[in-house]
């Protein structure tokens, strides 16, 4: 549970911090939540690593995470525009890191003698 946890406040802090990037634009002192953000991010990414989770898993969902949150908050609060196609794209995306994590649990699986 730990591990869970601490990828979703990774996902969390990345996504804050790339939001608050397109903030600074227009305000230079959003680059302060930037800067915290990101080097939270990557330090929770770090403790969730060191727990054991690979790197392939955590990552793909981080990075996939992180890129379907901040298109669909960025929609929300910039009025980015989301079309079928960016739908399309963030559904592939998902579905990539998907496989990434089914993959890693059978080969784990195979790894511990356990046969589905």
């Amino acid at each position: 549970m730990r591990k869970w946890l601490l990828l979703l406040a990774a996902i969390l802090l990345e996504v804050t911090a790339t939001l608050s990037l397109r903030a600074a634009l227009d305000h230079a002192a959003w680059f302060a939540v930037v800067a915290i953000g990101y080097i939270a991010a990557f330090a929770a990414l770090s403790f969730l690593l060191r727990l054991g989770m690979g790197i392939g898993v955590a990552y793909g969902i981080w990075g996939a995470s992180g890129v379907a949150l901040t298109a669909v908050l960025a929609t929300v609060i910039f009025g980015d525009p989301l079309t079928a196609t960016t739908g399309l794209g963030i559904a592939l995306v998902i579905g990539g890191v998907l496989c990434v994590e089914l993959g890693s649990q059978v080969a784990h699986a195979r790894k511990d003698g356990v046969t589905s």
